[in-house]
């Protein structure tokens, strides 16, 4: 997403970090309207990018992953995209957030109403895992790019 095209969107990102080049990052505050300013940034980034077959299934981890932020973490919470780079064809998304505990993966029941969103990051991208940081950690995964 082009700077200029976040402007409707400004009202629910504290900032825009970077959107050129082969990286973009946002940062959202820790408020429910994150979820949808984080996916509208990552379809609209992905689309700037000429990958669109990438969108849906981003913008909905991304989602997973945001969600999980609110759930558990107080403090702004980042997301970075990194567009593939030569042979490795694979678009990396990260999302951070100030609780430095790393996500537990969990069976969830049928009649849970939660509880799937780390399973659904581990089944639908080609690697994903944690690392932690100086205020926090970053969960990230990485989908593979059709060629």
């Amino acid at each position: 997403m082009k700077p200029d095209m976040v402007g409707s969107l400004s009202w629910e990102v504290i900032g825009v970090i970077d959107t050129d080049g082969g990286c973009a990052e946002w940062t959202f505050p820790a408020e429910p309207g994150a979820v949808r300013t984080a996916r509208a940034a990552v379809r609209g980034q992905l689309h700037g990018w000429d990958l669109d077959c990438l969108a849906d299934l981003a913008a909905l981890l991304v989602s997973e992953l945001v969600t999980n932020s609110l759930r558990h973490a107080t403090g702004p919470i980042g997301v970075r995209l990194v567009r593939p780079d030569g042979l490795d064809g694979a678009l990396r998304v990260e999302v951070s957030d100030p609780l430095p505990d790393p996500p537990r993966e969990r069976v969830a029941h049928p009649e849970d109403e939660s509880g799937r969103g780390l399973q659904l990051v581990a089944g639908s991208s080609r690697r994903w895992g944690t690392r932690p940081g100086a205020n926090g950690k970053t969960v990230w995964f990485e989908l593979a790019v059709p060629g």
